[in-house]
């Protein structure tokens, strides 16, 4: 796995005078304009997760942003002064006195390599500036042709290195599946092909039919099963047998993969983090119950077991998927991942789940990924 870097820009008067030059000669086409705002509105929100990949839109929310619309529709975004962020690469200069953080930070495919990149990245840094920040850090830059991009556009210059190793610690992480598990081979694959460097413990499946099992056992890894014969065990039960089955395998995190039986509060609060992977696109805010999509239309927040069912029942344009912690909340805990996806109309069941399983894929190593760099 390739390194990252901690990028710094010194925001003195000489750097203040030099960007706001150049950001008076970049001019932006008429259709396009700039909003400040805290945080993001829903449909940038949105639109964040379906154009970069679904883990940016938590930050750009915990930040203050510049948004740049064209005929009304996201274009581009800028993101400064994040608060609360837990990953590792901000342990070190960004914690440092009178530096602020810069980012998340992109634009449209089709704004890549004209001026209104190099406009918000300015704007944005002088913006900090303004704030009496003497330094910002742009933090966790991975291609060299970005570290170039920054140095030539803003004089960033690189203060920190780290190569992955240092940045993933080792976790063990067990799995709870009731199904097929096409999400736990994504994981197996992403472990073997080195994307995902975490020591996968072994399963908990619920169901004898569930074939997650055989691609654990497969991959040389134990799967175990814990199923709840109704008729002869009470749910209380059977829910402290599940519970020390897990804890058995001592995980640091434990991955809800299509797993099909609500924990109780006493299991939920027995292990370190639990993430959930949950096949429809949640607000951001737990308390919400619509959340708005990069076309600006709201729909429901699809919880509970039948999200995708109750989602092509209602006519919904939009399907997604979430990943996020498990609070004793059903399907509301902190987001670590989403991903929006258009579903035509009159599709069924069948077609809506094939839509939404390849961004279930991405997410759940996205956001595995996710609670290691925050560790």
């Amino acid at each position: 796995m390739s390194g990252l870097c901690n990028l710094a820009v010194d925001l003195d008067d000489a750097f203040s005078a030099r960007a706001a030059a150049i950001a008076g000669t970049l001019h932006l086409d008429a259709a396009t304009t700039i909003e400040r705002s805290v945080g993001l509105p829903g449909d940038a929100l949105a639109w964040i997760d379906e154009t970069f990949g679904g883990s940016w839109s938590s930050e750009a929310a915990a930040g203050d942003n510049l948004l740049a619309r064209r005929n009304g529709h996201p274009v581009g975004f800028a993101t400064v002064a994040a608060r609360d962020l837990r990953f590792r690469w901000l342990r070190g200069a960004a914690s440092e006195p009178g530096t602020g953080l810069f980012g998340p930070f992109g634009v449209s495919v089709a704004d890549r390599g004209t001026s209104l990149g190099r406009f918000l990245l300015l704007r944005a840094l002088l913006d900090l500036s303004e704030r009496g920040y003497r330094r910002a850090l742009i933090a966790a830059v991975g291609p060299e042709s970005l570290i170039r991009y920054y140095a030539t556009v803003s004089g960033a210059a690189v203060v920190e290195r780290y190569d992955r190793a240092q940045l993933l610690p080792q976790k063990r992480v067990v799995v709870l599946a009731s199904g097929s598990g096409t999400n736990v081979q994504a994981v197996l694959d992403a472990r073997d092909e080195g994307r995902l460097p975490v020591d996968l413990a072994g399963a908990i499946v619920n169901r004898t039919s569930a074939f997650a099992a055989e691609r654990m056992l497969r991959a040389g890894t134990p799967a175990t099963f814990v199923v709840w014969d109704r008729s002869h065990e009470t749910r209380e039960r059977y829910d402290l047998r599940l519970l020390e089955s897990v804890a058995a395998m001592a995980p640091d995190v434990l991955a809800l993969l299509g797993w099909m039986h609500l924990l109780d509060h006493n299991f939920v609060r027995a292990f370190p983090r639990i993430v959930n992977l949950h096949p429809a696109y949640l607000p951001l805010d737990f308390r919400l119950d619509r959340v708005e999509m990069p076309d600006g239309t709201s729909i429901p927040a699809f919880r509970g077991a039948h999200a995708i069912r109750d989602a092509v029942a209602s006519g919904s344009p939009w399907g997604g998927a979430t990943m996020h912690d498990v609070t004793p909340d059903t399907d509301r805990g902190p987001v670590l991942a989403r991903r929006p996806v258009r579903l035509a109309r009159g599709i069924d069941e069948a077609g809506a789940l094939e839509r939404i399983r390849p961004l279930e894929h991405e997410l759940v190593v996205t956001a595995l990924l996710r609670c290691l760099y925050e560790s």
